[in-house]
């Protein structure tokens, strides 16, 4: 090396601490300036076809960025469970790579039935370490839709029946996903509450059950969750298509909730060049694949420049769309704060398997069947398909490729070790002729004889007409003859557990017959871990049911006075506000396990609510105390639920509404102070006279329970009137 080189070289070194590299560069790439400061550089950089590139997919899950300025490609993932795997370019087709595996996070049904905002944190947070490893800025869920029936396939992404339980867990869920510069995309917004016709069906929804039922937690996604992106539902509101609704978007979603991020078409959703343009739509995904011509077909691609360029379409439209697509990158993969991530680490399947195990919901539990006591037992019989079919690679979009999946037959297994043996047969089958099903039946009935335990693994599947996206189910009972199967093993007198796996609720013909029942979800990639520790008492179940176990299909009142699943044209949702609990509650109709159900191997009771007043304003808060104990042998988690009751209101109301919700972690005799606060908001109910929510003076109620038919405490208060 020459010594001129030399002298530049340490010159280099001694001036580098002291050079401020930040200025020279453009604003929109310089982290430390304002986000806005850097959208508007940006965007003033940016030609005309640079900008409507970035309205539009330009490939199965992603969109392209401005090469020139150094902006990236925005990368988009399925599902709200885990990642769908890449995807050959422009194609459906999976690429078969060795390194897109990932891991596999229970449903979001099964999230929300562990009633514990800390969990939702935990599996956003986890989620897009792994997105972020795999270069994604956004996943599209949480899916915040509301159980109108159990017969939509979907309701498995699903959260449940409540707004308030949903609201809560969904926030949770994006704190944790978008705490990783990783954008959250909440879905499906709105009334998107059937598969069966859902890119053409027109849902009618009064105004008030649309504020106080279905739009709480797209609400509380944006206001409380500062979510970064919303996606639009196929169908149509209204008679106008969802994903270019002037009311959804433009009026609630951006005018009256504040909305400042990126609004998402679902797949194929879009169906109006105009009406994108000016209802909301900023950024179009499709299904119409393969090639450039294609994705140039899209309606805010070629269509919109055509506008654009004839002056027919306003500039000024476009740039919003592009400044709230350039705020989400700003905010992602233009951060600099986005972590390096991880992928399937161990950390994260431990992550996984405590949501699964919180999630797991002990139904009943006569005799103290479980947890199973291996002490007296050598030979466990395990019976049914889904013991060891794997649940994670399939239902649709929720896809996932998981690098392993712990199935609930190795699960067992692993836990009983070398204590018992563990026999399997399948006693029916997905595929089976009658000849054939009959034949399994018999084979795990005389198998059964011979076993000390049974343990059924049963339910749905994500097999089209199970659990599925695209298509809803065509029975309410569960398939493949597994009722008689159930009865038949229940017959045998032998100790016996049944452990359903699914997405949604089903009938129950012998519920009386067999002494025990788990509810287990879909669980992810270590499911069949997490159901082996609870039936093994590792730990103590402390789930909850998100939604109403209805008797019979016709006690839900979506069947009953409502709609489902409309004429073919049009859905009309005429139980209203009456959904779920609300429903049985006001008609008094026994449900088979009630939301808020679910029982634990140790005893909580409920002492005396405290209140802090009994008398308040809307401008005030009361607060709510109630001491709850362990009573039982062994340590547990109790979700304490607080309901409210309004006396007498001007419009009818339910019987009592979920306003508040703690999960307390006790150990044998220990005692905890559960305290909530109790505001105008608890009160309030939505007036479409005024159109906005009331608080009215008067009498209220609020009850404290382990389920909403189980209510332990009750205390009266009274709103005082406006002075």
């Amino acid at each position: 090396m020459n010594s001129a080189k030399i002298i530049f070289l340490s010159l280099i070194a001694v001036l580098f601490p002291f050079m401020n590299f930040a200025q020279e560069l453009p604003v929109y790439q310089d982290i430390s300036k304002p986000v806005e400061e850097r959208v508007e550089d940006a965007l003033s950089r940016m030609t005309l076809r640079e900008k409507v590139g970035l309205v539009h997919a330009d490939r199965s899950y992603g969109a392209a960025g401005v090469p020139r300025l150094g902006i990236p490609e925005n990368n988009l993932t399925d599902g709200p469970s885990g990642m769908r795997p890449e995807m050959v370019w422009q194609t459906w087709i999976h690429a078969g790579l060795a390194s897109d595996s990932c891991t596999a996070y229970p449903a979001l049904i099964c999230l929300a039935a562990t009633w514990n905002q800390e969990m939702g944190m935990l599996f956003g947070k986890s989620y897009s370490e792994e997105a972020a490893y795999r270069k994604k800025n956004m996943i599209l869920g949480p899916g915040v839709n509301i159980f109108r029936t159990p017969m939509n396939g979907r309701n498995f992404e699903y959260m449940g029946e409540d707004p308030y339980l949903t609201s809560q867990m969904a926030v949770s869920y994006i704190k944790g996903v978008q705490s990783n510069n990783v954008a959250a995309c909440v879905k499906h917004f709105a009334v998107n509450n059937q598969e069966h016709l859902r890119t053409t069906i027109n849902a009618v929804v009064d105004e008030r059950t649309l504020n106080e039922i279905y739009f709480p937690a797209f609400k509380a996604a944006v206001q409380e969750g500062n979510v970064w992106a919303v996606m639009g539902a196929y169908n149509k509101f209204d008679g106008q298509y969802c994903c270019h609704n002037s009311f959804l978007l433009q009026d609630v979603l951006k005018g009256q909730w504040g909305f400042d991020g990126v609004v998402v078409s679902d797949f194929g959703g879009t169906h109006d060049t105009e009406e994108a343009i000016e209802n909301g739509l900023d950024l179009e995904m499709g299904t119409d694949l393969g090639s450039i011509e294609a994705y140039n077909r899209y309606k805010m691609a070629d269509p919109y420049i055509d506008l654009l360029e004839k002056g027919e379409a306003d500039e000024a439209v476009l740039d919003d769309k592009v400044r709230r697509i350039l705020r989400m990158m700003f905010r992602t993969s233009m951060s600099g704060h986005q972590p390096w991530g991880a992928l399937a680490s161990e950390k994260h399947m431990a992550d996984s398997r405590k949501i699964a195990e919180e999630g797991i919901v002990l139904m009943k539990n006569e005799g103290d069947v479980l947890p199973i006591d291996l002490s007296g037992v050598r030979r466990i019989l395990v019976v049914g398909d889904n013991a060891t079919r794997l649940m994670s690679r399939s239902g649709g979009s929720s896809e996932v490729k998981s690098k392993y999946e712990i199935v609930p037959l190795e699960g067992i297994r692993n836990r009983a070790g070398d204590r018992a043996e563990v026999i399997w047969q399948p006693g029916y089958s997905v595929n089976a002729s009658e000849s054939a099903a009959d034949s399994l039946r018999k084979e795990a009935l005389d198998a059964a004889c011979t076993a000390d335990f049974i343990i059924y693994i049963g339910g749905l599947n994500k097999e089209l007409y199970q659990d599925c996206e695209g298509v809803d189910r065509q029975s309410f009972s569960l398939p493949y003859g597994q009722d008689e199967l159930i009865s038949g093993l229940a017959a045998t007198g032998k100790k016996m557990a049944a452990v359903m796996v699914s997405g949604n609720s089903y009938a129950m013909p012998w519920i009386d017959e067999i002494p025990a029942l788990v509810q287990a979800w879909y669980g992810g990639s270590e499911a069949g871990n997490a159901i082996a520790s609870v039936l093994f008492g590792d730990v103590t179940p402390s789930g909850k049911l998100p939604f109403t176990f209805h008797g019979k299909l016709e006690d839900c009142a979506a069947h009953s006075i409502g709609e489902y699943p409309g004429d073919g044209e049009t859905v009309e949702y005429k139980e209203g506000i009456f959904v779920g609990y609300r429903w049985t509650d006001k008609e008094n109709i026994k449900p088979q396990f009630a939301f808020g159900h679910g029982l634990s191997y140790t005893d909580f009771s409920y002492g005396k609510i405290r209140l802090s007043a009994k008398t308040m304003t809307e401008d005030e808060a009361i607060t709510v105390s109630i001491p709850v104990t362990n009573t039982g042998k062994r340590a547990g988690a109790e979700v304490v639920q607080l309901y409210v009751n309004d006396v007498k209101s001007s419009l009818p109301r339910p019987v009592k509404e979920l306003k508040g919700f703690k999960k307390v972690y006790l150990a044998p005799g220990e005692t905890a102070e559960v305290i909530f606060t109790v505001g105008k908001d608890a009160l309030s109910f939505y007036d479409p006279s005024v159109h906005g929510w009331v608080a009215e003076a008067g009498d209220f109620k609020v009850m404290i329970g382990s389920a909403s038919d189980d209510i332990r405490a009750e205390a009266g208060f009274r709103l005082a009137d406006r002075r």
